[in-house]
C-alpha cells in the first residue's frame, strides 16, 4: 500500500496525478500544470538557502548517466538561447527527502539514520525519465511510475523520524522529478514553454534505482554540487534475485 498523495499549494504541480503508476496521465498532468505556468520565478531566490549552507539530502544520483545525459544534453542544447542555468554532466539527480542542516544534525544521527536505511525493505525498481515538462522555477524531466518513488520517498521520512533529524517536505507532498535546467530569473514563461513543447515527443530514458545516496549537498555557482557521504542498496527485487540464483 503506498502513502495518499494530497494536494498541496508549496509543491508542484499542487494536486498529484489521477494515477501515480500510468504514464501516459503522470506526464500529460505535468505537461499541463507547466502549461499553465504564466511566470517563472528564480530558482535560486529562494528562503532558507544560505551562501555557505549544506544540508543533507537522500538523493539518487547517477554516476554513469549514459542514455540519461545524451538525452538530456539534447534538450539543453535544444533550451540554450534561454540563457537558463543547465544542470552540468556531472549534476544529474533525483531529490528525495531533505534530512536537515550539517549544523543540525550530528554525527551520531547521521550514523543511526545510515543503519536504518540500511533495512529498509524497499527494494530496487526501474523507472522511466520522460521529455520534457517543467515547473515554477526549472525544466524537468518526468518520471514514471510513481507509486515505488512514494514508497521510498515514505521509508525515508520514518527512517528520519527514528533518527530524528529535522526532516524534509512530508510525502503527501512528493512530486518526483529529474530537473535539467533552472529559471534564474522572474520571466515570462511563455518562451520556455514553448521551446520545451516540440521536445515532449523525444522518447523516454530507463532508469534503475539500485541505491539512494545520503549527501551533503550546497549551492555553488548556480548549480548543486555535493559530497555522498554514503551510498544505500536498496533490496534485489524478487525476479532479480530468482534470475541471479
Amino acid at each position: 500500500m503506498s502513502p495518499e498523495l494530497d494536494t498541496d499549494p508549496s509543491a508542484f504541480p499542487s494536486a498529484p496525478p489521477a494515477s501515480l503508476d500510468d504514464p501516459g496521465v503522470i506526464v500529460e498532468h505535468d505537461w499541463r500544470a507547466f502549461h499553465q505556468v504564466e511566470r517563472m520565478a528564480d530558482h535560486w531566490d529562494r528562503p532558507g538557502w544560505a551562501d555557505q549552507q549544506r544540508s543533507y539530502y537522500w538523493m539518487h544520483t547517477f554516476p554513469d548517466p549514459g542514455e540519461l545525459l545524451q538525452r538530456a544534453e539534447h534538450c539543453q542544447r535544444a533550451l540554450q538561447h534561454l540563457a537558463l542555468d543547465l544542470v552540468p554532466a556531472d549534476g544529474l539527480h533525483v531529490t528525495l527527502l531533505r534530512v536537515g542542516a550539517v549544523d543540525q544534525v550530528s554525527t551520531a544521527q547521521v550514523e543511526h539514520l545510515l543503519g536504518l536505511a540500511q533495512k529498509l525493505s524497499v527494494e530496487d525498481f526501474h523507472a522511466l525519465a520522460h521529455p520534457l515538462a517543467g515547473s515554477r522555477g526549472a525544466v524537468r524531466f518526468s518520471l514514471t511510475p510513481w507509486t515505488p518513488l512514494v514508497r521510498l520517498h515514505a521509508a525515508l521520512s520514518e527512517a528520519g523520524k527514528q533518527a530524528g533529524v529535522p526532516g524534509g517536505s512530508p510525502t503527501a507532498a512528493f512530486r518526483p522529478h529529474l530537473g535539467i535546467a533552472y529559471s534564474n530569473q522572474v520571466r515570462s514563461a511563455a518562451a520556455v514553454v514553448d521551446a520545451v513543447a516540440p521536445l515532449r515527443s523525444l522518447p523516454s530514458v530507463p532508469l534503475h534505482f539500485t541505491t539512494v545516496e545520503l549527501v551533503e549537498l550546497r549551492r555553488q555557482d548556480r548549480a548543486y554540487r555535493w559530497r555522498t557521504v554514503r551510498s544505500v542498496p536498496l533490496r534485489a527485487a524478487a525476479a532479480s534475485r530468482s534470475t541471479s540464483a
